[in-house]
């Protein structure tokens, strides 16, 4: 596919695809309209009323539900579409009773069935494709399309690990095509010299590109503050965890109230072991960046309620103090841009978060317990 192709393809003109993908596209209409006959006898469940990884709340009132397997039988899209979309908030999930396996209601597979293109346009929204696909999507070298993403000009979505145990980056079609109109100047010619600059000296932005994109949906999963600190606490290791969350019944709260994404996650010790690296932040910016967003979760976590402790009864018990700090007079900003940063400009002069706008005077520094340790 041509740069032009992807170009009329992100503004809706798709066509039919091949006669495979056609044929492909029937059996999948043929076997959802069987699966959604099979389904109106499936017995009726209800659940408590939790949120989606795009932050869609379901109804509380009992309905109909179906697991997840069935659920991506009748929109017919393969199971591991269906996670993704999950991921992405295109699915509402509601919980199961008693606890297990996050469900779908009826409702919603219908609500996805009348949507226009259906099944074709649901499985395109969570297409991914490797280097090499999207390379040839865009149409360009994949060796482009590697400094392209270590640039941080695309994100991936998604990894898996091949038989090498490395690391193979996913990224979403659309998005791809996306940046296709966006930015046609950087798929042809040389590479600007600021980019250039960063490359050479081995920046890489992809797993903190996933880092970020994975905070924020599971921020929008959830307006508890205390859930929202843990998610922020789960991209700093122990040692940095433990200087800005100095209390230890703290620490443990949020490790019990930490969201996880609801599917879609590693089956094998390898991968669990390479998610846990790959969800840790890396760079000293970045560390920076995320103990501030910290620090500011957890401030508004304890104006809210206190971690509970051993002994608690339930009675009213007073708020840790919050430590005072030149952070108190930056809130306000800091709050407005409580995300993580573009990627830096290759030619600036200052660090990443002094580009983006953080506070970098003692007393911030000093409120989180940073140490300049990584710095150099």
């Amino acid at each position: 596919m041509t740069v032009k192709e992807v170009f009329r393809a992100h503004s809706g003109i798709r066509g039919t695809g091949t006669r495979a993908q056609a044929a492909r596209a029937g059996a999948r209409g043929a076997r959802a309209i069987g699966t959604t006959a099979r389904g109106a006898a499936h017995a009726e469940d209800t659940g408590p009323q939790v949120e989606g990884e795009g932050g869609r709340t379901a109804s509380a009132a009992p309905a109909a539900t179906v697991a997840a397997g069935r659920a991506a039988q009748e929109l017919g899209i393969r199971r591991a579409e269906f996670e993704l979309a999950v991921h992405l908030g295109l699915i509402a999930v509601v919980g199961a009773p008693g606890g297990g396996r996050p469900r779908v209601r009826e409702e919603e597979i219908a609500r996805l069935r009348e949507q226009p293109g259906f099944p074709d346009g649901l499985a395109e929204r969570v297409r991914t494709v490797g280097t090499a696909e999207g390379a040839a999507l865009l149409g360009i070298a994949p060796a482009r399309f590697t400094r392209l993403a270590r640039a941080g000009c695309v994100s991936p979505v998604t990894f898996y690990l091949n038989r090498y145990r490395a690391v193979v980056w996913l990224y979403l079609a659309d998005e791809l095509a996306a940046f296709a109109a966006r930015e046609p100047d950087l798929l042809a010619g040389r590479t600007p010299l600021g980019m250039r600059s960063m490359l050479e000296s081995g920046a890489d932005w992809r797993s903190r590109n996933w880092r970020s994109q994975r905070v924020d949906r599971l921020l929008n999963r959830t307006r508890d503050p205390w859930a929202r600190t843990a998610v922020q606490a789960s991209a700093l290791d122990p040692v940095q965890l433990a200087e800005v969350v100095d209390d230890p019944y703290e620490r443990a709260y949020l490790v019990r109230v930490r969201p996880e994404p609801v599917f879609g996650r590693p089956g094998s010790m390898t991968a669990r072991e390479a998610m846990g690296e790959l969800m840790l932040a890396d760079h000293p910016d970045e560390i920076l960046w995320r103990r501030v967003n910290l620090t500011l979760e957890l401030d508004g976590a304890r104006e809210d309620r206190p971690a509970p402790r051993p002994g608690d009864d339930g009675a009213p018990r007073a708020v840790p103090a919050v430590r005072t700090g030149a952070v108190a007079r930056n809130v306000p900003a800091l709050a407005a841009t409580a995300a993580d940063p573009a990627p830096p400009s290759a030619g600036a002069g200052a660090s990443g978060f002094a580009a983006a706008g953080v506070p970098t005077g003692k007393g911030l520094l000093a409120r989180l317990g940073w140490r300049g340790r990584g710095a150099g």
